[in-house]
């Protein structure tokens, strides 16, 4: 209903007392979330960027599902960006990579984060984006449908085994695949996992036992192997990741999960509320989003700006890293934190006196100055 609603109170005379009426208080103050979140200019100068993103997290933390209203009204912009005008479209598009794309893969959605930087990219750098197209078809001229193929292997792998899964490839989006290239400096010839497969299962267990089906027929890349079934993310993603050597030589990713963790991988942490066949569907895996929201929004209230941006894009941007103390606890960081930082996590006391750390038995820096 308030999706349906969301542009009322903006482009038409209807008024939030109207809508409350005819629709209750819930819908009515959905509807003025999004209203207020609209009218919000969050393409700005650093100073105030923290700003906004404090009023982004404050209208999220009051219900997150304004921020899922939100989300599918500038994917929708984002689709049909043709009709502004060119100054508008890279305005709404630099937003979008900044600041809904990744808030869309922090709350779990990368679908939508992959397509909301896709449809970002082909209008701030449209060369690039043509280039990497070009060269898929000529790819695909060279060697055939290798999707189609290694799906196939896959299968037969499967059926082999007498595993009942559902098996997908697909190549990656333009976007991902000139982010890897910049991130690692590599031309599109010697870029290797273009290609990304996922397997659907029905139990944890059939997870392990295709993971070891995938490593017996090919060569796992070392480096390249996580668990998030063992360790899930914040935003309750939970999937096996593996890369392996797959026809020719080919560098492929393969996912496996089970259909209750594809539903939260799609959905993140919006499977709280997903029905099936009109009817309320609890998941086991999907994350309570008011505690959710709480773990983001916990510096809120603090008043260095400054400090509060670094943090939600910490948040938002960095992939996790794991580290276990000695007695078997987890400590989360953002990818790029130092062994001074790990120390700190775990007590102030140790980060103070901390001076070295070991890492994998060799002494290093900890990080410090």
């Amino acid at each position: 209903m308030t999706a349906l609603l969301h542009d009322t109170i903006e482009d038409t005379r209807s008024t939030y007392t109207e809508i409350a009426g005819l629709f209750g208080e819930e819908i009515a103050e959905l509807v003025d979330g999004v209203t207020k979140l609209t009218n919000l200019q969050l393409s700005s100068t650093e100073s105030q960027q923290a700003e906004n993103f404090r009023k982004l997290f404050m209208a999220m933390s009051k219900d997150l599902r304004v921020i899922l209203v939100k989300l599918g009204d500038r994917l929708h912009n984002m689709r049909t960006i043709k009709s502004m005008s060119a100054e508008k479209q890279a305005q709404k598009a630099r937003e979008t990579m900044e600041i809904f794309a990744p808030l869309a893969g922090r709350m779990g959605m990368q679908w939508m984060r992959e397509e909301l930087e896709d449809l970002s990219f082909k209008v701030l750098n449209p060369e690039a984006r043509n280039s990497i197209m070009r060269r898929f078809l000529t790819l695909q001229r060279e060697t055939g449908d290798v999707v189609h193929k290694i799906t196939g292997d896959i299968r037969h792998e499967l059926e082999k085994a007498l595993i009942d899964a559902d098996v997908f490839g697909r190549a990656k989006k333009p976007h991902s695949i000139w982010r890897k290239m910049q991130e690692k400096d590599l031309a599109f010839s010697r870029l290797s996992d273009i290609y990304g497969f996922r397997i659907i299962c029905h139990s944890v267990a059939d997870c392990y036992r295709i993971l070891g089906v995938i490593h017996q027929r090919w060569r796992a890349v070392p480096g390249r192997f996580k668990d998030y079934i063992s360790q899930p993310k914040t935003n309750g993603y939970r999937s096996i990741h593996t890369t392996v050597s797959g026809r020719d030589g080919k560098r492929v990713e393969v996912q496996i999960r089970t259909q209750e963790m594809h539903e939260v991988a799609e959905a993140g942490v919006a499977a709280h509320w997903s029905y099936r066949e009109g009817v309320r569907a609890q998941n086991p895996f999907a994350v309570d989003p008011a505690r959710w929201i709480a773990s983001l929004t916990e510096r809120l209230d603090e008043g260095d700006h400054d400090e509060f941006l670094e943090n939600v894009k910490l948040e938002m941007y960095s992939d996790q890293v794991f580290c276990f103390t000695p007695k078997g606890d987890v400590i989360q960081l953002p990818r790029g934190a130092t062994p001074l930082d790990y120390a700190y996590a775990i007590h102030t006391r140790i980060g103070n006196s901390c001076v070295s750390a070991k890492i994998d038995g060799i002494r290093v820096r900890s990080g410090r100055g």
